[in-house]
């Protein structure tokens, strides 16, 4: 349903947080959520609302309703969600992207989760990132994120790796990046000890594709290969990677992660994680 709808829903009188964007029909965050709220026991329901352009200014008004006790914000929202809020936090405002509303106090503040979503599952190989560089595909809001994230690792150089890459710029904040080409990514493997996919590449229902191809599969090897898609579990990417021998990660730990971190934001409580971890691998399993 749309915000329009919402609010006229019973939903919107009791309390509630929302996953607010467009599309949002076939987001996992209502059963990660909800599971979690139940878990502890506590008062209110997560709903995905598909958040219209012409409801962006009845949303600003929305936000101080009593019932609303925080958000998520997904695609194409995360930057425009900034002006209807109290504060910002400092690694969303490097980031440029709000993807988590607090509310507290009737205070707004926005958080970007996907940083300590990307980052969690890494932490065991914090020694090997530092000081190394790190390959990313894509060049998305995703990507700024992971950026963030890697640098704070202590990553000397990050090369992102565009179809375009004369024509990106924003990144160009960050003295450490450098936007290269799919002909020419594998000349800088040999420094690398971390390679992610942040593109749509290999998510369902195009299960067959992959950043890398089947004949670059040897640059994988002794590398740690992430995979921000999370549909299917194991990506062609992440086939590929293990083919060559390399530490795979999958998207599924950086959406947990990222939801948990909202979780805590608004409630002060735990996530349960490994509990929403076994109901998400039986759904996306079926």
């Amino acid at each position: 349903m749309n915000l329009t709808e919402f609010k006229r829903s019973d939903a919107s009188n009791n309390p509630h947080y929302l996953l607010l964007g467009h599309p949002v029909e076939h987001s996992l965050s209502p059963l990660m959520h909800n599971l979690a709220l139940d878990h502890h026991g506590l008062e209110g329901q997560y709903h995905a609302v598909d958040l219209q352009s012409n409801e962006l200014t009845d949303l600003a008004s929305y936000l101080n309703k009593d019932e609303f006790w925080g958000a998520n914000i997904t695609i194409p929202y995360k930057q425009v969600i900034r002006q209807y809020l109290d504060q910002v936090d400092g690694n969303a405002q490097k980031i440029g992207a709000v993807n988590t509303i607090q509310k507290k106090d009737y205070m707004l503040k926005g958080y970007n989760t996907d940083y300590q979503g990307f980052r969690a599952p890494l932490e065991e190989f914090e020694f090997a990132l530092e000081g190394s560089d790190a390959i990313i595909f894509g060049t998305g809001g995703a990507a700024r994120a992971i950026v963030v994230s890697l640098i704070d690792f202590g990553v000397e150089r990050i090369y992102l790796v565009s179809r375009n890459p004369s024509r990106i710029s924003s990144f160009d904040d960050f003295s450490v990046v450098d936007v290269v080409s799919y002909h020419n990514w594998t000349s800088f493997v040999d420094e690398a000890s971390l390679i992610v996919n942040a593109t749509p590449l290999g998510m369902h229902p195009n299960t067959d594709e992959s950043p890398v191809h089947e004949a670059e599969v040897q640059w994988l090897e002794d590398c740690i290969c992430y995979d921000i898609v999370y549909n299917p579990l194991k990506t062609k990417f992440l086939h590929l990677a293990e083919q060559a021998g390399a530490t795979t990660i999958g998207g599924l730990e950086m959406l947990i992660h990222q939801a948990a971190q909202s979780f805590t934001l608004w409630t002060g409580r735990s996530f349960p994680i490994r509990p929403v971890r076994d109901r998400l691998y039986d759904e996306l399993a079926d």
